[in-house]
């Protein structure tokens, strides 16, 4: 019989902290190690599928985060000169009554505080900061975390949730060598209360263009309007979400786009930006007693906002298979990549997919354009890209390999 289980994780990010929380609300013990010295609210907006939503307020979780979200009404695309608007879809109480949970658009940084505060309520000190992790060895019994200049930490099972840029990835997998797109964000807040009214609506809007794309939403209870634009631009390589750029710059960069899309530019506090970098996605991600979860095993572009989704999603199975399998940590791990593998991947791909509709060349003529929007956000076509993804649930995915799985 397996010892006492004792999961060790790796990164103290969004899905590390969700497969914490999960496994202590199973009675699983866990403590996890993250390289930051402190855990501060980084980050921008995040929207919430129903896949997410329902896994958070599973969690015990939507006390906490109701206060801080923005309940999103819609979702429109908008042509990115004219401002032609077409409605996709009702993300209030048509996520409710086709998916059973509620479409959440919130601030990275506030939902990473609630896991964080709701970790340390049930294991007061089992989040380690300072911990720069720098490989794993295991044997028979245990498997150990090496951290530079501390002791080491040994459990039963260790989840790399150490990003994108993991560590432990590069131990267990040829992971493939990463690539510019040649794309680059700008992201920033802006208050509400400067915009004009057509702006201040509980929508989020994709507005897209040729080479270029916006996409705009309320987070923060609605205070802030949340602001990711894509630009071509393969000049600039560094892959930083803290590298500051200025006003002046990002407007130069929307110059010819929509004045509402310059007046949110306008507004912006301090834009930052980075390049979007691609990686294939892996054919495997598990070393015995040793995983990978969210950006460490499947970063994806930012065209399907699934991202932290896909990693809150990781912790969950993660946590029911370790419960379900706990004698055989390497029964519970293969089973976990299996039942995950086939739909991150989809997602991946989805996602790159996005990327050619959403920069479409089509948009640069006004009638081409409309005739474009018609034809690609036609409701069927948007069912068929979106249903798949919000209808899966994390909670109840049997766990037996291969389980049936929706792709796009």
């Amino acid at each position: 019989m397996e010892k006492e289980q004792h999961v060790i994780i790796a990164g103290a990010g969004i899905g590390g902290l969700t497969a914490a929380l999960a496994l202590l609300r199973r009675g699983i013990d866990v403590d996890v190690y993250e390289q930051a010295a402190e855990l501060k609210e980084l980050g921008a907006g995040i929207q919430m599928a129903a896949n997410g939503t329902r896994l958070l307020i599973e969690l015990g979780l939507e006390e906490a985060l109701l206060p801080i979200v923005s309940l999103a009404a819609g979702k429109e695309v908008r042509i990115w000169n004219t401002g032609q608007t077409w409605k996709l879809f009702n993300l209030g109480e048509d996520s409710i009554r086709r998916f059973d949970a509620p479409y959440w658009m919130v601030h990275r940084g506030q939902l990473h505080t609630v896991l964080m505060n709701a970790v340390e309520a049930l294991k007061p000190g089992a989040i380690h900061t300072g911990a720069r992790v720098t490989g794993y060895t295991q044997g028979a019994g245990a498997v150990t975390l090496h951290i530079d200049g501390q002791p080491d930490a040994t459990g039963t099972i260790l989840i790399g949730a150490d990003g994108v840029h993991s560590v432990l990835r590069e131990q267990i997998s040829d992971s493939p060598k990463a690539q510019f797109t040649g794309l680059m964000a700008w992201r920033g807040l802006v208050p509400m209360d400067a915009l004009p009214e057509e702006l201040r609506r509980p929508v989020g809007t994709n507005w897209i263009g040729p080479g270029g794309h916006v996409i705009t939403y309320p987070i923060c209870s609605g205070d802030y309007l949340n602001f990711v634009g894509l630009v071509e631009n393969p000049e600039w390589t560094r892959e930083s979400w803290s590298e500051a750029g200025t006003v002046d710059e990002a407007l130069a960069d929307f110059q010819a786009w929509h004045p509402l899309v310059q007046e949110v530019v306008r507004n912006l506090d301090t834009p930052y930006r980075w390049a979007l970098v691609g990686r294939a996605p892996l054919t495997n991600w598990t070393d015995g007693r040793v995983t990978l979860m969210g950006d460490a095993c499947h970063p994806t572009l930012p065209f399907l906002a699934q991202g932290a989704i896909m990693a809150i999603e990781d912790g969950v199975v993660l946590a029911r298979c370790i419960e379900a399998f706990g004698d055989d940590p390497q029964k519970a791990l293969s089973t976990y990549e299996d039942l995950r593998i086939e739909r991150t991947t989809a997602i991946v791909n989805g996602s790159n997919a996005n990327l050619d509709r959403f920069h479409n060349r089509a948009l640069a003529d006004p009638i081409q354009a409309a005739e474009y929007v018609e034809r690609e956000w036609a409701p069927e076509k948007v069912r068929v890209r979106y249903d798949w993804l919000f209808e899966y649930d994390a909670n109840t995915v049997p766990l037996t390999p291969k389980a049936t799985l929706q792709t796009a």
